[in-house]
């Protein structure tokens, strides 16, 4: 990941946009996380906490992950702001090295675009999983029209579904939730959920 981007949006990150599309998508993985009241939750590129600090409330325990540091430290402000009991931060890319850790459920939400080899990065979150855990991927469905040589233009539903089954998934559902207008890239799209068995 471009982590130097990243940096240097971290202080203004939150903006009017981000805040309310992440509203959507807290809506749409809280559905998700119904009966985790005993469950750890990893939210994997988790930036400022927008989406995974709103589902504290569902699960044990949260912990947030990002390569951008400074990201991570705006997480863990609100964090110590808001009194957080169960959620923690981690400073780490597993795309470089993933370290020696264990969740229930794995949470990406519109970070899969970033990661150039998308399959091995859904081999390390596979791995990570506990057996039967899940991981839920909220992302873009794919939109020809949009060209940019750092990000995924979306996805293919049928297309994901076979690379998670190859990592070794049983299952997976995927959904498309939520359309919006300047959503990706400026652009009008649509946001899939996708909720894999380990």
């Amino acid at each position: 990941m471009t982590d130097n981007v990243f940096e240097k949006m971290a202080a203004r990150y939150d903006s009017e946009e981000r805040k309310n599309l992440a509203n959507v998508i807290v809506q749409a993985v809280r559905k998700e996380l119904s009966d985790s009241q005993s469950k750890s939750l990893l939210d994997y590129g988790s930036g400022t906490g927008l989406v995974s600090l709103n589902l504290t409330d569902l699960v044990e325990s949260v912990l947030l992950v990002d390569s951008s540091k400074e990201m991570t430290e705006v997480a863990k402000g609100k964090i110590m702001r808001d009194a957080i009991a169960n959620a923690e931060v981690l400073h780490s890319d597993f795309t470089d090295e993933t370290p020696k850790i264990k969740a229930d459920i794995i949470m990406m939400s519109l970070v899969l675009l970033h990661i150039p080899d998308t399959d091995k990065i859904l081999q390390e979150l596979f791995d990570i999983l506990n057996e039967d855990g899940k991981l839920i991927i909220v992302d873009f469905d794919k939109k020809e029209e949009i060209s940019h040589p750092k990000v995924h233009n979306g996805f293919v539903h049928d297309e994901l579904k076979e690379k998670l089954s190859e990592v070794g998934f049983k299952s997976t559902e995927i959904k498309t939730f939520h359309h919006g207008e300047n959503i990706f890239m400026r652009q009008d799209a649509s946001m899939f959920i996708a909720s894999s068995i380990k």
